[in-house]
């Protein structure tokens, strides 16, 4: 099954997000007595404008990542300051795997059926390997970069800010564009203090922040 979008779901982020956030960051000037409703929004943008982003390691969001390649998955995985659950090709029957066909592909009829025919080809000799006995972490070996990979991704929102700064620029990959845009827009619901200075081109699929 070829795909060519993949799914965002956000899983869990820290409750009251914002408000701990604040009150993290007040500790730091004894300015506790000057929480009040709705005071975190200001606080949290003046917070990020003038460089302290250290408080915003206090509250963190996972994210459910389906329908998207292995190629975005190598990318995104190299974000150190995060933590990977991902679905493994070791214990994992990847007979009849999905895959993520690019649009460049789409948009040449004839590139497209060379790239299936590739795909057909891979998915018909990790059969045949797994026919002869050989054991999954082996057959593997076979397996294209195209082929879906789940992964559930956690990060602070800190770590978040700096892969959204970096991965929605335009000179970063088509996918893992699309993949940071859903993520972003579901923070932009949750958290907005945090991240609604990014601003989102839906046609590029990129953003940008007005505030750093």
């Amino acid at each position: 099954m070829e795909l060519t979008k993949p799914t965002v779901t956000l899983l869990a982020i820290t409750p009251n997000a914002e408000k701990l956030i604040e009150e993290a960051g007040r500790t730091c000037y004894l300015s506790l007595d000057r929480i009040a409703e709705g005071s975190e929004k200001s606080f949290i943008r003046n917070c990020i404008k003038r460089g302290h982003h250290s408080i915003l390691e206090h509250a963190s969001a996972s994210f459910r990542i389906t329908g998207a390649s292995r190629s975005f998955t190598h990318q995104l995985v190299r974000h150190r300051l995060a933590s990977f659950s991902q679905q493994s090709q070791r214990y994992v029957d990847e007979a009849g795997f999905n895959y993520v066909i690019p649009d460049s592909v789409l948009a040449d009829e004839e590139a497209a059926g060379i790239f299936r025919d590739f795909m057909a080809r891979a998915e018909e000799t990790y059969r045949i390997l797994r026919d002869r006995g050989i054991r999954k972490e082996d057959a593997r070996f076979v397996l294209p970069n195209a082929s879906e990979s789940q992964i559930v991704f956690s990060a602070n929102f800190r770590e978040l800010r700096t892969v959204f700064k970096l991965r929605l620029d335009r000179s970063a990959q088509w996918e893992i564009r699309r993949v940071c845009v859903e993520m972003l827009k579901a923070l932009q619901k949750e958290a907005p203090s945090v991240f609604g200075d990014f601003f989102i081109d839906e046609e590029t699929m990129t953003a940008r922040s007005e505030l750093s």
